[in-house]
């Protein structure tokens, strides 16, 4: 008997040692090329290895074979690059996932319409190419008046020259403006007699007072949703609708995001991304912010979901506030005039505000109370100036909590006497850094003038002032793209080659932080993301390049290789 128990226990001691030994053992091994941890700005290390979708060990590949063994996957970098996996703290998910089948109308450098008559040509030929019957409706996305050679939004009239049967609406490239045909305007019941929404307005002509076409903010958004209602009473809607949102989504991953932002749900996209969740159709991690104003009714069903933790991954993250428009598109809230008034306006012309101090302290008055955070869209100064101040009042009221970590998106015609506001209130900035590179001249020529265009995405006045900032790509203004948004951070050249505002440049580290560990600190996820450090979880991007050591100039031609998530490979380049 005695041998039998001895026996015994010398299986189960030899089973609690094989057992801590396979769970010392990785699952993956990373080394051969260079790892950036960004937990500083100087560490460099060699190895990293990967048990049950965890960071277990940094530091020497010596160090890291003392966790390996025969079952351990070892990936030979093969001297690229390895970062934590990009964090999307803004872009539109399901909003590129609802233009999927829209007519891409980018000019360069993503697409080729640099003029309303390649706009023209580029309808046309889909027209022909995919036999679209005469009744049927079309969607642009992504024409910029700012770049094509006139200067201009085309008119009614234009697009009537493609059709007059066909329902056309082209979406501007900041998703804050669109135009419409004759058809379109009949079909959504828009009228020379309708009047102008709260936050929006139709464009006119200054003399006769007829539609010209245009649609300014929530006169485009209303329009948007009532087309996609519309469409959306198709026998394979739904099905249509999960697919371009898988596609959106591997859009993503091709740019090395692990996590992705939804920053402005709206409509039934909500009850999309829930169905998605349910599915376990999600690789990456989905954080989503409702649009606060179209969900106002129903805030309350979404209290329970305000969990801050993912469920399938998908996390409700906050809600968003749009105070303003777009200034490339020159719908955006300023203090002073733009310089050059867009058609019909006159000189005095300084954008429009969506709502009141009055309406916006109440919202946020309540999201406060209820220990939920925000993201506000201010891109004017005057915009900004409304953010602050009704935050300052909810901070005196004792309302406002930092730990809140509220985000002011874009913050792109930002003065210098708002980095100490920002500051004292402890809002995140996210800048999108972009605008330098791609419409830094139209910023420069145009919109701000060369004094306000040189102090856009202020990014240095933050980090001197000691302000943790982020960048963000605002997908599909432009694409999911976080890799140019570090370019424009760091170099701050314009299309043309003007250095928009020297003294906001920053350096390549402080950029990637600002898209990994000062992103995953805006989402409360610091803890488990935006670092490569034990115990995290293993989001990783490997790069064919190290921005860190490639001439800053070519930062724009780095490509992302592989895109992991939690140790699994969610994309990998042809």
């Amino acid at each position: 008997m005695k041998n039998l128990y001895y026996m015994i226990f010398v299986l189960i001691f030899f089973y609690n040692c094989q057992s801590r030994v396979q769970k010392q053992n990785a699952d993956i091994v990373y080394y051969g090329g260079t790892i950036l941890t960004m937990e500083n700005s100087i560490d460099r290390q060699e190895s990293v290895t990967v048990t049950n979708g965890r960071i277990q060990f940094v530091g020497s590949k010596s160090g890291a074979e003392k966790h390996t063994g025969p079952q351990t996957k070892k990936v030979d970098l093969q001297g690229k690059t390895l970062l934590p996996g990009f964090i999307d703290v803004h872009g539109h998910l399901t909003s590129r996932a609802g233009i999927m089948q829209a007519i891409d109308l980018s000019p360069t450098p993503y697409g080729k319409v640099n003029s309303i008559k390649d706009l023209q040509i580029v309808i046309e030929e889909y027209i022909r190419k995919y036999n679209i019957p005469s009744d049927q409706s079309i969607i642009g996305n992504g024409y910029d008046d700012a770049i094509m050679t006139e200067h201009r939004h085309p008119t009614k009239e234009e697009l009537d020259a493609i059709s007059k049967t066909n329902p056309i609406i082209i979406i501007h490239a900041s998703g804050h403006a669109s135009v419409a045909n004759s058809a379109m305007l009949k079909l959504l019941n828009i009228t020379d007699s309708s009047k102008d929404p709260d936050g929006g307005h139709y464009g006119r002509d200054k003399t006769t007072g007829k539609l010209n076409g245009k649609l300014e903010e929530n006169a485009s958004f209303a329009a948007l949703l009532s087309l996609t209602q519309k469409m959306g009473n198709a026998s394979n809607a739904k099905s249509l609708a999960i697919d371009n949102l898988m596609k959106a989504q591997e859009e993503w991953l091709s740019y090395g995001q692990t996590t992705i932002c939804d920053g402005r749900t709206m409509g039934e996209n909500v009850s999309l991304l829930e169905e998605a969740a349910s599915k376990g159709l999600f690789k990456a991690d989905v954080i989503y912010f409702p649009d606060y104003e179209y969900f106002k009714s129903s805030f309350d069903s979404f209290k329970p979901k305000y969990m801050r933790y993912y469920s399938n991954r998908l996390k409700l993250g906050g809600f968003k506030f749009s105070d303003d428009g777009s200034p490339q598109g020159k719908t955006a809230w300023l203090t002073q005039p733009y310089l050059v008034p867009p058609e019909g306006q006159s000189a005095d012309y300084k954008g429009f505000p969506i709502f009141s101090d009055e309406v916006l302290y109440t919202d946020l008055k309540t999201l406060f109370q209820n220990d939920m955070t925000a993201q506000l869209h201010v891109n004017g100064d005057a915009a900004i100036d409304q953010a602050l101040r009704v935050i300052q009042k909810l901070k005196d009221e004792k309302i406002y909590s930092p730990d809140l970590r509220v985000t002011i998106i874009h913050v792109q015609n930002s003065r210098p006497d708002h980095i100490k506001k920002i500051k004292d209130l402890d809002l995140i900035p996210s800048y999108f850094s972009t605008h330098a590179y791609l419409w830094g001249d139209w910023h420069y020529s145009s919109v701000f003038g060369p004094e306000r265009a040189s102090f856009i995405s202020p990014a240095n006045s933050a980090l001197k002032a000691g302000i943790l900032f982020t960048i963000h790509h605002d997908a599909p203004v432009t694409p999911p793209d976080l890799i140019t948004a570090v370019y424009a951070a760091v170099n701050r050249k314009t299309r043309s080659g003007r250095i928009l505002g020297p003294d906001e440049r920053i350096t390549p580290m402080e950029a990637l932080k600002a898209i990994t560990i000062n992103a995953a600190y805006q989402l409360h996820e610091e803890d488990r993301k935006g670092s490569i450090k034990p115990g995290k979880l293993a989001d990783f991007v490997i790069l064919d390049q190290n921005p860190l050591t490639i001439d800053h100039d070519k930062i724009r031609d780095i490509k992302v290789l592989e895109t992991i998530k939690e140790g699994v490979s969610v994309y990998q380049k042809k």
